[in-house]
């Protein structure tokens, strides 16, 4: 009874230790690099979404579980549909989650995107203006 009860116990804890819940790509960096690449140029405290510019113009990224990256951080994912989904942050060096809302957009078109999502961020009748990136010529 003793064996049955040790070896049960072995087991199982050999079996629960092999479980672990972890990102699918996790930091990567291969595997990120791989992907597009994009660098924000809009990120304001008061308001959930940010701009990244990538090579095919401005992707609006809405905030997941309260990460928002700064002005300037060079991120890495797939800016080119809607969804969910898990981007890179070269910058700071670690993954994180947001939702694409709006992509291939020109600049006006992502300013005005910001002041849909965002009316009251950036002050009444100002236009945003977004930071150089390494994409603008």
């Amino acid at each position: 009874m003793k064996k049955i009860f040790t070896l049960s116990v072995i087991f199982i804890t050999v079996f629960l230790s092999s479980c672990v819940k972890d990102s699918h790509y996790g930091t990567n960096e291969n595997y990120w690099l791989s992907k597009d690449r994009g660098e924000v140029v809009y990120s304001d405290t008061y308001c959930s979404y940010y701009v990244v510019e990538t090579i095919n113009g401005y992707t609006i990224i809405r905030t997941y579980s309260g990460y928002k990256p700064s002005d300037g951080n060079v991120i890495y994912g797939d800016f080119n549909y809607r969804s969910t989904r898990e981007f890179y942050n070269r910058t700071s060096g670690f993954v994180f989650t947001g939702t694409v809302t709006d992509y291939w957009l020109s600049y006006t078109e992502a300013q005005d995107a910001l002041d849909y999502y965002c009316p009251l961020a950036g002050g009444k009748g100002q236009k945003r203006v977004f930071s150089k990136s390494s994409f603008s010529k």
